[in-house]
């Protein structure tokens, strides 16, 4: 069972911006991550941002799965990922659309143009800082985690809502289309 609570579409906190993180250390942050990683696996998910969990703080988690990375070899599988006042650069022009979900607007899906390429840096619990260039779902992830942490849903980032739906509808859809 989720440890913490997630906040739903429409709460305030979602839609505002972040305030760094002071000390990345603080017994309270690392409280914070250790229970936002709980609730991520529970979900379960792939992702959490602070304010999912009603703390307006730069802060997420995340991992990659083996069976989601792709060959690309920056599209890594990953252990699951404290990253705190994070930075993401996006690299290059190009954008693929793919489907996202999000654990604060449930059972919807939709497909959002995102940066195929990123470099993103942080620091975790410890101070050590994360650097990384990512492709693939490892950097839709990461992407999609750090708009939240501007309060932005992926929602906003849609640019065709014929892309937009329930997931059981979707994959309902997907089935008939492989028959």
């Amino acid at each position: 069972m989720s440890i913490l609570k997630i906040a739903r579409m429409g709460h305030p906190v979602l839609l505002r911006k972040c305030q760094p993180v002071a000390d990345p250390g603080a017994p309270e942050i690392r409280r914070l991550a250790a229970d936002m990683i709980e609730t991520m696996e529970d979900a379960p998910g792939v992702g959490l941002a602070a304010p999912q969990v009603y703390q307006p703080l730069r802060l997420f988690v995340f991992r990659v799965p083996g069976g989601r990375a792709t060959r690309d070899p920056d599209d890594t599988e990953t252990t699951t990922t404290v990253l705190i006042n994070p930075m993401v650069e996006l690299l290059g022009e190009e954008r693929v659309l793919g489907w996202e979900g999000c654990l604060s607007i449930p059972d919807l899906r939709a497909a959002v143009p995102r940066a195929a390429r990123i470099r993103y840096s942080g620091v975790d619990c410890d101070g050590n800082v994360i650097e990384r260039e990512a492709s693939g779902f490892h950097a839709r992830v990461v992407q999609h985690e750090y708009d939240h942490l501007d309060g932005i849903l992926y929602t906003m980032r849609m640019t065709d809502f014929r892309y937009f739906g329930f997931t059981e509808e979707l994959n309902r859809a997907e089935a008939a289309q492989g028959h």
